[in-house]
């Protein structure tokens, strides 16, 4: 291989030629010309106003979160409500109806059973409700195995993660209260 010599190199441009497209046409200014640009008051000189004005900005942020939150943004859910496997179980319990829904109903007319006179009217309501009660964890047990399968099959047996807690607790909850809120109507069930 030839050596090159300096008439085989590509050509420099001429040093007019660089001075004219480089510069911004000022001097860099320097570390203390900067600290001195960014330098602002440590308290604002309207306390007032700053403090309205953060609270209005911190007020948006959370407005932001819960509505997010409630339409089951991923980016605003909480850890425990994140991921895929988890919004199935969310569309699965709000497709159903659930036993543990008519629970806290039920419970409220157990209290309202105290205030008559007649004892045992009390004592039958009570035993009603360890009854429900129980009924109740039957059916989440089965929710929670019947969701197992499902999830297996769908993201495979080696990824299932433990759902059946979280099932039951949404399933034990009213319709209206849950969060996120139901994206699916009853009888929708994912795919």
């Amino acid at each position: 291989m030839p050596k090159k010599t300096p008439d085989d190199a590509t050509p420099t441009p001429e040093s007019s030629e660089v001075d004219g497209a480089l510069g911004k046409g000022r001097p860099t200014p320097t570390r203390k010309e900067r600290e001195a640009a960014r330098k602002r008051p440590l308290v604002p000189d309207d306390r007032k106003a700053a403090r309205q004005a953060s609270r209005a900005e911190l007020n948006a942020q959370r407005d932001r979160a819960r509505l997010g939150m409630e339409r089951g943004e991923e980016r605003f859910l909480p850890l425990r409500d994140k991921g895929p496997q988890k919004k199935f179980v969310r569309d699965y319990v709000d497709a159903r109806w659930n036993v543990g829904e008519i629970l806290l109903p039920l419970m409220v007319l157990v209290i309202l059973t105290y205030f008559i006179p007649n004892e045992y009217v009390a004592i039958y309501a009570l035993a009603a409700v360890w009854g429900f009660l129980l009924i109740v964890v039957i059916d989440c047990i089965f929710l929670a195995r019947t969701l197992r399968k499902k999830l297996a099959a769908k993201f495979g047996a080696d990824k299932v993660e433990k759902v059946g807690w979280y099932a039951a607790m949404r399933a034990a909850q009213l319709r209206p209260l849950r969060l996120p809120k139901p994206q699916v109507k009853r009888g929708e069930f994912p795919a």
